[in-house]
């Protein structure tokens, strides 16, 4: 007979987390190493992956290395990938996860009258075309081996457009906040990509599907939570810790014939 909770079990795999400094990318290393994962920490500073990594390694007894990366750079992603299945084995789940809100934030929050060419490009480097590079990269070698499990992160704007009203007297660390046109078009290039590249490698074992979460407590004010909790049927944000299961479902072999899909993770927000 089938040992349902045994599906869950990722001990003897390789796990690479883009992002994995982030609030999501250190709560999803943290839940593929717990369920026995060895985890790949993949993020632009070396010495906050190497960190994150050393922490993951005490705390659930697995191998956990920090790898410094542009994900902007294939070359890097490409050398980055060799480090990794060099280290810790041939990789089979890929978090691809990492986003950007750019080096200047005013310029990120600009209304979209204003809003500039050459911010819309850095977003689009990191949250598309970067997310293209690490699934090629990861992804042909998982293909070649006829085995993977690719989750990408999206956003509930990859959904639906973000009510302005909320932002009224809403700020996040202090200053006023919006989401940008170029976050909702990123995210919803993601769920795009992923729909393709679920039909283009669903032959040779990989499966490939989206993780969307809804708004996550993370610095934000008492107007915003309050005005957000009001449009979700829930009532509240999330907390990050709850995308951990719907990702630890999609990577391992519970999800083996779930592909191509969206979840999201939004307390009811996208079903009004």
């Amino acid at each position: 007979m089938t040992s349902f909770k045994a599906l869950f079990d990722l001990k003897g795999r390789t796990a690479v987390v883009t992002g994995g400094c982030g609030i999501l990318g250190r709560r999803f290393a943290d839940g593929l190493a717990e369920f026995g994962a060895d985890v790949a920490i993949v993020d632009l500073d070396q010495a906050t992956a190497d960190g994150v990594a050393s922490e993951l390694a005490a705390r659930h007894s697995v191998r956990a290395n920090g790898f410094g990366c542009d994900i902007t750079d294939p070359d890097a992603v490409r050398a980055t990938a060799e480090a990794i299945e060099a280290g810790l084995g041939a990789v089979s789940i890929l978090l691809n996860n990492a986003a950007s809100k750019t080096r200047d934030i005013d310029a990120f929050f600009a209304p979209v009258e204003t809003f500039s060419q050459d911010t819309w490009r850095e977003i689009m480097s990191v949250n598309l075309d970067g997310m293209f590079t690490v699934a090629q990269v990861f992804g042909g070698r998982m293909a070649e081996r006829g085995y993977g499990s690719i989750v990408q992160t999206a956003s509930i704007y990859g959904l639906m457009a973000p009510d302005q009203r909320i932002y009224e007297g809403s700020e996040y660390l202090g200053r006023a906040i919006n989401t940008p046109a170029v976050y909702t078009a990123s995210k919803a290039g993601v769920i795009g990509l992923t729909k393709h590249l679920a039909t283009y490698w669903a032959g040779r074992g990989v499966r490939v599907n989206t993780l969307t979460p809804g708004g996550v407590e993370s610095g934000q004010n008492d107007t915003f939570k309050q005005r957000y909790g009001n449009r979700v049927p829930l009532g509240r944000m999330a907390r990050a810790d709850e995308m951990v299961g719907a990702m630890l479902f999609l990577v391992s072999d519970a999800a083996s014939y779930v592909t191509g899909q969206n979840i999201a993770v939004d307390g009811g927000l996208s079903a009004w």
